[in-house]
């Protein structure tokens, strides 16, 4: 099988539950989304600029690294064929492997994979215009070690973010975290909505990589 891959680099988890640790970030080109806010334009299409790499020259490339995180990235990574067996090989060399997913794929299958791999779901809300591509299904099969991270621009999101949290019951169940959207909401309006809710159990988090560098840098 062979992988259109992006780019590969190494950095620090600038959001989800590892935020902060060093990772390996490989990204996939492919998207079948096109959210309003999207950051990785340059890895939409399938036919991003790539590089052709098989299953075992990624595990090869990471292993060189000497990072224990791998986070698969997009795009979105489970769009890609047979992401399976590259997920495999990942886990067969003694990887943490996270998945950053926008819940527009099925996750059931990560199930069958040792270690199971972690997974961060991007819930897509109103002002992302994608929030029916959402998959009801996959917000039932988390575990603990999962995170859902709803990214809000304005008061609508907050709204529906917390109806979404309460239908699947998410608190604690899995990990919970609410971001801005970058340059669209004043994250202590976020804060404030959290209190006024009590939202015990979810976390406000902002994106580390664009905090210490450029928002448009790539590469880290």
């Amino acid at each position: 099988m062979i992988y259109k891959v992006c780019e590969i680099f190494e950095s620090i988890n600038g959001e989800g539950e590892r935020a902060g640790e060093p990772a390996l970030f490989i990204r996939l080109a492919g998207c079948p989304l096109r959210c309003s806010y999207c950051d990785t334009a340059y890895a939409l299409s399938f036919d991003s600029p790539h590089t052709p790499m098989t299953a075992a020259e990624i595990t090869a490339k990471a292993l060189e690294s000497c990072i224990r995180n791998v986070t698969l990235t997009g795009g979105e990574p489970l769009a890609a064929q047979g992401i399976e067996e590259l997920l495999r090989s990942l886990a067969g060399a003694g990887f943490i492997t996270e998945i950053e997913t926008s819940g527009c794929v099925d996750v059931s299958f990560v199930d069958s994979i040792t270690p199971r791999p972690v997974l961060t779901i991007d819930y897509k809300l109103p002002s992302s215009k994608m929030e029916s591509r959402m998959i009801g299904d996959n917000y039932r099969r988390l575990e603990l070690c999962d995170t859902v991270k709803f990214v809000a621009g304005d008061e609508e999101d907050l709204r529906r973010a917390l109806q979404v949290m309460r239908e699947y019951d998410l608190i604690g169940h899995c990990h919970v975290h609410i971001s801005p959207v970058w340059g669209k909401i004043d994250p202590q309006r976020i804060v404030k909505f959290m209190l006024e809710n009590r939202l015990n159990g979810v976390k406000l988090q902002l994106q580390l990589h664009k905090m210490i560098w450029d928002p448009e840098r790539r590469g880290v």
